[in-house]
Parts: C-alpha cells; sequence; structure tokens
C-alpha cells in the first residue's frame, strides 16, 4: 500500500514494546522447510484460559530444538496496537502472533503477515470449519490458522420464553422471532437487547452477514462501501428498524455492563444471539437462571435454510519479520491443526477443526466440563448442537483491513439510530461515510455507494 505504514504509525497510540522485542533465531530461516527448524521463537497472545504454559510445554516436548517465549500482551487490542507499533518502527516483533479474525485483513493487506501458502497451509481448507476459514483470508490465501470458532447461537431462557406462551423450539425463521418478541414484550420481558454500542459490532457483523450482506468489499488497494443499498444490508436495516420502532428489544443496556448481567440474571432479557463460547459467561453472570436457559440454532431469513455466520474468534499469523519462519509456522501448525488443538479444546477452546468438533469426545455429556455446562442448560446436550452450528455452511464475508477503527466508529454513529435520533438507515450512512473517509486517509481508493 502506498502510505498505510506511515499513516498507520501516526494514529496508532504510543506502545511500549521494550518487554516484547523478540528475540527470533540467530539464523535466517524463512524458507518453507519445517522438518529441521530449531531455535527460538517469541509469540504474543492473550491467556484467557491460562492454559498456553503448559501447551508450550507440550509443543516443545514433542519438538525439541525449538523454544517458545511468550510473552501474554493482554488484551486482543493491546496486542493488535503493539504489532501495528512494530510493523511501523520495522523491527521489534514477534515471530507468531495471536489476532482476532477479523484483524487479520488489516496486518495481511500491508504485507505485515506471511502467506501461509508457502508452507502447505491451503491444503488445510476442508479441515475447518468454512466460517473461522474464511475469516484468515486474503486475497484467497490463509494468512493466519484459526484457533477457535464462534458460530453464531440462539439462547434463550426457557422459563420467560413458557411465561409468554413461545415454543422457543419452534422458531425456526425471523418472522417467528419477529412474532416472539411481542408476545415477551406483553409479559414486561424483552427479547433481547441491542443499543448500537461499540460491543454490539461483532453481533452486527454477524447478522447482516448470515443475510447475506456485503456492506464492504475490499480488493486490494480499491475498498467499496455499500451500507445502505446491498440487498443484505437493506433486509438487516428494515427487521432492526421494526424492533427499535415496536419498543421490542431493549435499547438502553450494553453488552457486558453489570446491568446486563443483572437482566440476564432476572429474566429480563430473554435471549441472546451470540457466538457459541457465550455458555460460560451465562454460568458466571447469570447464576440464578440455572436450568432455565437453552440454545438453539439460528432463525433462517428464509424458511428451510441452514446459514450460519460467525461472532468472534481469533487465529494464529506468522509476523513478516520474523527470521525463523519455519520454526514459527511449526508452532502455529501445533497449536491448530496439530496435538495443541486437542490439548486446547479439552481446555475449553471452542473449537474449529471438524476432526475435533465432530468427535464423540467433544459431545459426550459424561465428561465433567461438558456436565457442568449441561445441568445448568436443562440437560440439554450444548456442545452437540453448536457442532451442527459451527459445520453450517456461511456465504463469503470481508471485514475492513482498518477493522478495529471501524468497531469504535460503529458505537460512535450507530448508537443514535437506538435511541431514536435518527433511523437506522441514515446512521448507517452517516458510518459508512466515516469509513469511507477514514479509508482515504489510509491511502485506499474508496468508492461509496
Amino acid at each position: 500500500m502506498r502510505n498505510s505504514k506511515k499513516t498507520l504509525a501516526a494514529i496508532v497510540a504510543a506502545a511500549s514494546l521494550v518487554g516484547f522485542a523478540a528475540c527470533g533465531s540467530s539464523a535466517d530461516s524463512t524458507d518453507a522447510s519445517t522438518e529441521n527448524a530449531t531455535g527460538q521463537i517469541v509469540f504474543w497472545g492473550w491467556d484467557s484460559g491460562n492454559s498456553m504454559k503448559d501447551i508450550i510445554k507440550q509443543f516443545e516436548k514433542a519438538n525439541p530444538g525449538i523454544t517458545v517465549k511468550f510473552n501474554n500482551t493482554g488484551t486482543a487490542n493491546d496486542t493488535s496496537t503493539a504489532l501495528s507499533n512494530a510493523i511501523a518502527a520495522g523491527n521489534g516483533a514477534p515471530d507468531v502472533v495471536m489476532l482476532e479474525d477479523p484483524t487479520v485483513t488489516q496486518f495481511a493487506v500491508t504485507g505485515g503477515l506471511v502467506d501461509l501458502s508457502k508452507f502447505g497451509a491451503d491444503s488445510y481448507k476442508s479441515d475447518f470449519a468454512q466460517g473461522p476459514w474464511n475469516k484468515v483470508q486474503y486475497d484467497s490465501k490463509p494468512y493466519a490458522l484459526p484457533i477457535d470458532s464462534g458460530p453464531e447461537m440462539f439462547f434463550y431462557n426457557k422459563a420467560v420464553f413458557d411465561k409468554a406462551g413461545v415454543d422457543a423450539a419452534q422458531i425456526k425463521t425471523w418472522d417467528d422471532y419477529y412474532a416472539a418478541a411481542k408476545k415477551i414484550r406483553a409479559t414486561g420481558s424483552y427479547i433481547t437487547n441491542v443499543s448500537g454500542g461499540a460491543n454490539d459490532y461483532q453481533p452486527f457483523t454477524a447478522q447482516a452477514w448470515q443475510a447475506g450482506a456485503q456492506p464492504w468489499k475490499v480488493n486490494g488497494d480499491n475498498i467499496t462501501i455499500n451500507m445502505t443499498k446491498d440487498a443484505g444490508m437493506q433486509k438487516y436495516i428494515a427487521f432492526q428498524q421494526k424492533l427499535i420502532d415496536e419498543d421490542l428489544i431493549d435499547t438502553k443496556t450494553t453488552n457486558w455492563s453489570d446491568d446486563w448481567n443483572r437482566e440476564l440474571n432476572d429474566g429480563t432479557l430473554a435471549s441472546l444471539t451470540i457466538g457459541a463460547w457465550m455458555p460460560v459467561n451465562l454460568i458466571s453472570g447469570a447464576p440464578d437462571q440455572a436450568g432455565n436457559w437453552r440454545v438453539a440454532q439460528l432463525p433462517q431469513w428464509k424458511s428451510g435454510e441452514e446459514v450460519s455466520a460467525e461472532d468472534g474468534g481469533s487465529a494464529l499469523s506468522i509476523v513478516s519479520q520474523s527470521k525463523n519462519q519455519a520454526a514459527a509456522y511449526k508452532f502455529i501448525d501445533y497449536l491448530t491443526h496439530g496435538d495443541g488443538a486437542q490439548i486446547m479444546a479439552d481446555t475449553g477452546t471452542f473449537p474449529s477443526l471438524k476432526s475435533i468438533l465432530s468427535s464423540k469426545e467433544f459431545v459426550d455429556p459424561t465428561t465433567a466440563s461438558n456436565k457442568k455446562t449441561n445441568d445448568y442448560f436443562g440437560g440439554q446436550n450444548v456442545n452437540k448442537v453448536l457442532s451442527e452450528a459451527a459445520q453450517r455452511p456461511v456465504t463469503a464475508f470481508q471485514y475492513l483491513p482498518y477493522n478495529p477503527y471501524a468497531q469504535n466508529a460503529y458505537g460512535d454513529e450507530i448508537a443514535k439510530a437506538y435511541t431514536k435520533e435518527i433511523s437506522l438507515e441514515q446512521a448507517m450512512q452517516n458510518y459508512a461515510k466515516n469509513l469511507a473517509e477514514h479509508g482515504k486517509q489510509q491511502g485506499y481508493t474508496v468508492t461509496l455507494k
């Protein structure tokens, strides 16, 4: 890209790289041969499950001669910010970095990541669930390998639905969902909450994705932004506007707030459309509803379809600055496609590998972790439902190469529609203008429709 590195360096916040400086191997090993790879690699990422130390130990045992120095870089945003600075500076980056799936494109398009096709990773396409695999592609090539998966699911409180006289198991389409929303609102609860804040960005992209929307398209330096004329976006906007106008959703409560957990816990919020990683959060955030929650497949836009979409997820990439790319690939291959993928699944990561998703062990209701989850969900075999969702077909979907900015700007623009200051269509058009202007400042050629 013409000036993206200069612009990126100017806009990101200064981050100290002293503690994260990449050591790498003393030998330059950027070729595609991994058989005899040795040396030290530096790995940046987060460790929410506190399992990375043990996984790295297992990798080093299986791959003598390679050592991994893990730097816990905090949150996903902290990690991408630190990586942005290292790339802009031209040094100090790690060999391997953990990224949220939507940010992979941001670094791939500017040349910051390695095309993993050189190591044969493109042959893994059929091994991973379609949703997470699609998100790590740029220019039809994999620039990361998925760690986990986050198919969008329909979680609902059966007790609240029963009170409203709604059989949630019969909600097959979004029209069914709308009818249920009216009945639930009549009881004093809301079917869900949407405030239009930054935390709603990922659910928005997932639901627009499922509707077949293409709000933006990226082709190298060329970006087309189409937030209101795209057929899928029109479908999504019209449906959301109806829910807003008829007071069928809670537009004041934001996701992940204390009020959100309280309303999930007292039954004010009756359902969520959110990623498959949600069960553990419900167990901790809504303990008083133990036994009441259930999970089902997403409602469909057309009866009889089985279209899914992704909400969240993370992946591992090799940074172009790495001097030991062969060892780096061996490591990410182990964690995502090799034995490490099973270890991660065993410690609570929702898998993206089809072999794990379809295994008897993953859906075995007698394992300790599954029994705990299933008890909370009234005896339902939760992983069985989630596994089916992860293997459903998804349409192609792209993220902007400045996805973190898009997420922050989403809250600035879209929240106005949920406070009824303006229509959702107008808010989306304002958002489109904002994204287009930012893209031009980054050096892209942007077409706004």
